[in-house]
């Protein structure tokens, strides 16, 4: 009778439920081949019939404001958003009924990446492939890419080339002085590196921010007692 029960209970349970969804990952350094990765997947999913959209951040507006472009410029529409929230407000509840999979660039800049893949995956069936940073350029976490490993059905860590060595580049380097951990560039600002030279290349970084900063007070310093002088 328990069993009886049990299987009833199961049956109940799966009889109400709507086909659970799926979460992909794709991480790594910047000019790893990230989005390229993405649009790939994208276009296959579209290729075999299914429904797909793109989202993107609308702080990422380097190449073109309503797509998702990779550095070698292939390009894909998209619907460049604040937040992930808004996404089904904004095409409509009959268009993202009709959805099958959602493909979602430069993640690390979503604060409510975590609550919009559960409740789109978990809740809504859909299909959800990710790609963004896992590090910034201190090599810590950046947003909630790795946040969204435990709900992930797999996660492709993917290495660029050292630019200085040509060797597998598992970081980003950052050519200038700003510290601040957002700020949207290529490569002008950054640099793929191997760990021996993202170790290197810091401690020059480190360096010249020093003499920078020592450089600037000098110049303050000189302004402040000019008035003096003359």
């Amino acid at each position: 009778m328990a069993a009886f029960r049990s299987s009833m209970s199961l049956s109940s349970i799966e009889g109400h439920s709507k086909a659970a969804g799926e979460i992909h990952v794709i991480m790594g350094p910047m000019f790893a081949g990230k989005t390229t990765s993405l649009l790939r997947r994208i276009k296959s999913e579209g290729n075999n019939g299914r429904n797909v959209a793109m989202v993107k951040s609308s702080k990422d507006t380097r190449y073109a404001k309503d797509s998702v472009v990779t550095h070698d410029g292939l390009k894909f529409p998209c619907w460049a958003l604040p937040d992930l929230a808004s996404f089904q407000q904004k095409i409509g509840d009959d268009a993202y009924q009709k959805i099958d999979v959602i493909g979602i660039d430069e993640a690390q800049f979503f604060e409510d990446l975590y609550d919009f893949c559960c409740k789109a995956a978990d809740h809504d069936g859909k299909t959800i492939i990710i790609a963004g940073l896992d590090g910034d350029y201190l090599r810590r976490s950046f947003g909630s890419v790795l946040d969204i490993i435990p709900l992930a059905d797999t996660v492709t860590k993917l290495t660029a080339r050292c630019e200085l060595c040509g060797k597998r580049a598992f970081f980003t380097l950052r050519k200038t002085e700003e510290i601040q951990t957002e700020l949207i560039g290529g490569a002008d600002v950054y640099m793929p590196v191997c760990r021996q030279h993202y170790v290197n290349g810091q401690v020059v970084m480190e360096a010249a921010r020093s003499v920078l900063e020592s450089c600037k007070l000098q110049s303050d310093s000189q302004t402040d007692i000019a008035p003096a002088v003359v």
